[in-house]
């Protein structure tokens, strides 16, 4: 699959967005494309303990009038999906955004204008036609295009049709011929190679190299792990250490080219980097989460696979799709809430080999809607100790 390329463009001047937001200026001019190591902060309010924001967005900034009363890193999440919906960098609708002086309260831009109308009018499509909720969005009509299509066009009526999963899917009827959810996961469980060697599999580190979407130059990375639920990925940027963590109950990112350059996850974002922890020992996912469904199948680069969606605390939910041939786990989606949709997150498994017995995936992407973040590792090192400080919150490990 194959982002667009104005991606980039939105990774790095959204990223600028936030800190000059917050901080004024960085105080020297930025290009539109996005230096390494620049990141968006889509998930999560950071504590007072970090010194970051925790006022809802129209206590902060200035003349917000349509996304009133929610969380600072919602705010900026939902500009991220308006983002990815038009295939907008923050210039499009901003004057003078991605250089030293932006003036991110001006109406000036006709772009912004539309985009807050139209935001209402998503709002109220909603309340009166669904009861609230989030089933129409941006994308449900944008997809991608400044310009919703009003006619179709025959290359695409007579092409290759263009799938859009749904975020919460249904489960296939019966008589389908499809599996259940514990065949599925038996399935995994061999091809892991088997309980046993899955419970003897208690913490690991493993080292390799990262890189950015389209960029050559790869930065060292690590991932310790530690059962259950503990794991931290760090990514030695030229910028700074990009890091995420969690301990088993909370969960931080660090993103040092950003001024909040450290924030704890909260509500369905705290329960996916709690998953992400627990995915470092994927054999145990079966009883992470709950309400299982096993949907219709797919395929993914040709290779058919099974899909099952499960569900979390706080409206997390997260769907999976094994391999039919292997049984070995291909891709995995999960979903942090906003008001205006779902904030999606999608991790790619491939190259498995065995680690103590385990097969474990030695390279995978980790894509966002503001960038992918691609993963080569070289080395596992397995049942080694680890401190727990190792899972700490980034400012404490300094």
């Amino acid at each position: 699959m194959q982002l667009p390329s104005k991606r980039l463009i939105i990774s790095g001047v959204v990223a600028l967005a936030i800190g000059v937001a917050l901080n004024g200026t960085f105080g020297a001019r930025q290009s539109s494309r996005p230096s390494p190591g620049f990141r968006f902060p889509f998930e999560g309010v950071a504590s007072a303990q970090t010194g970051s924001i925790t006022q809802p967005a129209d206590k902060y900034f200035k003349n917000v009038t349509a996304l009133k009363a929610i969380p600072v890193d919602e705010f900026m999440g939902e500009m991220g999906l308006f983002s990815a919906a038009l295939s907008y960098c923050c210039g499009d609708c901003h004057v003078d955004a991605g250089t030293d002086n932006p003036d991110w309260a001006s109406d000036k831009k006709p772009t912004k204008v539309i985009a807050r109308r139209m935001a209402l009018m998503v709002q109220a499509i909603n309340k009166q036609n669904f009861g609230g909720g989030t089933n129409v969005t941006c994308w449900t009509c944008h997809r991608g295009s400044p310009n919703p299509a009003k006619t179709p066009s025959m290359d695409i009526v007579y092409g290759e049709p263009l799938l859009f999963p749904e975020d919460v899917l249904k489960p296939a009827p019966s008589g389908s011929g499809t599996p259940t959810v514990d065949q599925i996961f038996d399935k995994f469980t061999q091809a892991m190679g088997g309980a046993a060697k899955i419970d003897a599999l208690k913490s690991y580190v493993a080292k390799g190299t990262s890189n950015l979407y389209e960029e050559v130059v790869k930065d060292p990375a690590e991932v310790y792990a530690k059962a259950p639920g503990q794991g931290t990925t760090i990514v030695h940027q030229r910028g700074g250490d990009v890091e995420r963590d969690s301990d088993g109950t909370h969960a931080w990112v660090q993103l040092p080219l950003t001024v909040v350059k450290e924030y704890p996850l909260t509500g369905s974002a705290l329960e996916g980097g709690k998953l992400e922890a627990e995915m470092d020992f994927p054999g145990k996912l079966r009883t992470y989460l709950n309400n299982w469904i096993v949907a219709l199948p797919t395929t993914i680069d040709g290779r058919g696979v099974w899909t099952v969606q499960g569900r979390g605390a706080n409206g997390l939910v997260a769907t999976f799709y094994f391999d039919k041939e292997t049984g070995l786990l291909t891709r995995y989606i999960r979903y942090a809430t906003t008001t205006i949709g779902r904030v999606p997150t999608q991790i790619e498994y491939s190259d498995y080999r065995p680690v103590a017995g385990v097969m474990m995936p030695h390279k995978w992407t980790y894509d966002w809607i503001s960038g992918r973040e691609e993963y080569d590792i070289a080395s596992y090192d397995a049942n080694v100790a680890i401190d727990a400080s190792k899972f700490s919150e980034p400012s404490l490990k300094k």
